[in-house]
């Protein structure tokens, strides 16, 4: 039952990632959001490893723990940027690119071969990506401000994508806490510069107790939301994690009606659907062999 409870509060801490960053946005820039997601992420990260292991292990000298920290900068990087333009709900899109992504790659960098269900799945992922960046729109208004957001989360989901892969080499010399700070030290790093360039260190707009208490919620998640989901993982079948993480988007478009009014349109509803689809699609396990040798028998 933990384990459920774990991958569940993982999924429900995501799907506020929107309502934090539009709640943050009046008062600071993305730049300045990414970064603070960062730095306070590491400190939560850092106070719950030292309570439970007494100890902090920072690898920064390996090589993937740099490509997974670029890679994990440029997803809230670009993630922030979409959100302060567009809708709270919109990083839905992140999901499925995620998942594209991270078949290519892992064909590319894994040499890992991609089966004809999991290009199935990508192209479905893809396909609902599609109809909810272009929503209804007419072409001329697709190619200004909707169709840039849509790349952003592209850019995003990348990114994310690139993250996972740069787990998987790590995962065999780090645990899951070391690894998880390691990365988070290293995205806080690279966008630390990114602060200062404003005279304001990223402040546009009135400071507010609202946007900060979003700004170190953000934090929690980044730091602490990563641990509980791989602790979850640990004890919960791969199926059922895949039906509770798809609940992220369901969460994400229920926040956005709740707080800020967002139009949901019936392509956001359709576009949500397919690559839900095609996420389960990937994830269940192919039991026509089994069911057919109990037949046999």
């Amino acid at each position: 039952m933990m384990g459920y409870v774990l991958v569940l509060l993982a999924t429900l801490a995501w799907s506020f990632v929107g309502t934090l960053v539009k709640t943050a946005a009046p008062m600071m820039d993305s730049f300045a959001i990414s970064f603070y997601r960062f730095f306070f992420g590491v400190i939560f990260l850092a106070i719950f490893l030292l309570i439970k292991e007494r100890k902090l292990n920072f690898r920064l000298a390996l090589k993937w723990v740099w490509i997974g920290g670029v890679a994990k900068a440029a997803n809230y990087l670009f993630e922030n940027w979409a959100i302060t333009l567009g809708y709270s709900y919109s990083n839905i899109l992140i999901p499925p690119v995620q998942t594209t992504a991270i078949l290519v790659l892992s064909g590319l960098l894994l040499k890992e071969r991609v089966s004809g269900r999991g290009w199935f799945a990508a192209a479905l992922c893809m396909l609902g990506v599609l109809v909810i960046g272009w929503n209804g729109a007419p072409p001329d208004q697709l190619l200004s401000g909707g169709g840039f957001i849509t790349l952003l989360f592209v850019l995003a989901g990348i990114g994310a994508g690139l993250h996972v892969i740069s787990s998987r080499f790590l995962v065999s010399k780090l645990d899951s806490g070391s690894m998880n700070l390691s990365i988070f030290a290293v995205s806080a790093m690279l966008l630390s510069p990114t602060v200062p360039v404003h005279p304001t260190y990223g402040i546009v707009g009135e400071t507010t107790w609202a946007a900060w208490a979003a700004i170190i919620a953000l934090g929690v998640i980044t730091g602490l939301s990563f641990v509980w989901f791989a602790e979850g993982l640990k004890r919960v079948p791969l199926a059922a994690v895949a039906i509770l993480g798809n609940f992220q988007a369901l969460f994400t478009m229920v926040w956005s009606l709740l707080f800020f009014d967002e139009p949901i349109t019936k392509y956001v509803l359709i576009g949500a659907a397919v690559f839900i689809a095609g996420i389960l699609w990937l994830q269940f396990p192919v039991k026509r062999k089994k069911r057919a040798a109990t037949a046999a028998v």
